[in-house]
């Protein structure tokens, strides 16, 4: 299904959607269910298609055209600047990967198709099999998570959860981490510290990595709602990142730096991911989702036969488990073939490959009814299945302002990285957090109105 060995939740660095900074373009204006399905010769349809040539293969697509005779499929590779060009000026695809999470910014700019008229009719894709984090993908014209559906999510997970190498944890004599009961933060990086093996002012085993290369927006958003706090104020147009909450998630990462405990900014790994060193065992803990499991299939014994998976740590009172992307994908609402590309959205989400997916382990499926199909043949999948089961009811959104038109994630890692190295303060970074993403705000409410 995917690159083997690959960093698939790179999409935090690799989009600017996932951030939570969807590009503003020129209001389209949105379209009812109905298209013009015809192409130039009257009897076949040409469907662009924006998407990742791993994810939606030339095998998906050509099964996809035998089933369709009347549909041929013209693919493009995915990308945002491309993408966003192909919105302004009026030509955009006709079906497009996109995150759930970051949705709102398109939404609020009416760029996609209203889907409710199409699951109305369809006896293949059913509001009641979807799978909540598809609600990240509606609006209601002021937030999302309620209103129509403006797409449907292929797989996601909850990319907080902890995979662990237990004979590390056996090696360190460190009691090992609980399938269903989650640890507080603040007892990870105590564990982490236990876990860590330094020799000759050289890190020989990291005792947890939280992928920071990725950014820190999502899981300091949770972090925030586990305790109780907001990221945005009402009506999604402010943040106050010098609130207890917000100061105690961005304090937990400086600390968790000036531990040395993990890779950081001023550590980075080589290849930007944590698994290459869980691989090499020179990793006791990554913090990443379900998903992460699909890498251990075909690695040696004494891997597959030492991995597990826990819950996501909590902050606070709150268990919240979220996603941070929740990868899908939408209609646009000037797209020439709506029809045939709802279609390719039937058989994407719901038909061959949604199945092939969800029995891969790669991710958990977007449809209640297609749980069922998760790996459980080797031991490993069989607990880490356990896990996130128990780990669904703690399910819950994360903000998402429709006028976040820049990265959260550059401005909390330039002012993180300079509070861990005392060039300014946790107080002072929160501050000056505040003060940037309130400018990026503004100008996304300023362009959308």
């Amino acid at each position: 299904m995917l690159d083997r060995h690959i960093s698939r939740r790179r999409f935090l660095t690799g989009t600017a959607l996932a951030a939570g900074g969807a590009v503003a373009v020129p209001l389209l204006g949105a379209c009812d269910a109905s298209s013009d399905d015809s192409s130039g010769d009257g009897k076949t349809v040409t469907l662009t298609v924006m998407y990742k040539s791993n994810e939606l293969t030339k095998e998906h697509i050509a099964d996809f055209e035998s089933r369709n005779p009347g549909i041929k499929i013209n693919f493009v590779e995915f990308d945002d600047t491309r993408l966003n060009a192909m919105l302004a000026s009026n030509e955009p695809p006709d079906f497009v990967r996109a995150p759930a999470v970051g949705s709102s910014s398109r939404n609020a700019q009416e760029l996609a198709t209203d889907l409710d008229p199409y699951l109305a009719k369809s006896t293949v894709l059913k509001k009641e099999d979807l799978l909540p984090v598809n609600d990240g993908f509606r609006w209601d014209g002021k937030r999302s998570g309620q209103g129509p559906y403006y797409g449907i999510v292929k797989d996601w997970s909850q990319d907080a959860t902890l995979w662990y190498n237990r004979a590390l944890f056996e090696q360190a004599k460190v009691p090992l981490l609980s399938p269903t009961e989650p640890v507080s933060y603040d007892e990870l990086l105590e564990i982490a510290k236990k876990l860590t093996k330094k020799s000759g002012g050289k890190t020989q085993v990291y005792g947890l990595g939280v992928e920071w290369a990725w950014g820190l927006s999502a899981p300091i958003h949770m972090m925030i709602l586990q305790q109780g706090g907001q990221v945005y104020n009402d009506d999604l147009t402010q943040t106050d990142m010098t609130t207890p909450e917000a100061r105690r998630a961005i304090q937990w990462y400086v600390d968790f730096a000036q531990a040395g405990v993990g890779p950081t900014s001023l550590d980075p790994v080589p290849d930007g991911a944590d698994l290459s060193l869980f691989l090499a065992k020179r990793m006791a803990i990554t913090q990443d989702g379900y998903w992460y499991g699909g890498n251990f299939v075909k690695e040696a014994d004494e891997i597959k036969n030492n991995v597990a998976m826990a819950p996501a740590p909590v902050m606070g009172d709150k268990r919240i488990s979220p996603t941070y992307v929740g990868w899908g994908a939408f209609i646009p609402a000037k797209a020439r073939h709506k029809d045939a590309a709802w279609k390719l959205m039937e058989y994407y989400m719901a038909g061959p490959p949604s199945e092939e997916r969800a029995k891969s382990g790669w991710g958990m499926p977007g449809l209640k009814s297609q749980l069922s199909l998760l790996p459980q043949e080797l031991p490993y999948q069989k607990q880490a299945y356990e896990t996130a089961q128990a780990e669904l009811q703690h399910a819950g959104p994360l903000p998402d302002s429709p006028y976040m038109t820049g990265s959260w994630i550059d401005v909390l890692n330039k002012h993180i990285t300079r509070a861990i190295k005392k060039e300014t303060t946790v107080e002072g970074a929160c501050k000056d957090i505040t003060n940037e993403v309130n400018k990026l705000l503004k100008q996304g409410k300023d362009q959308i109105g």
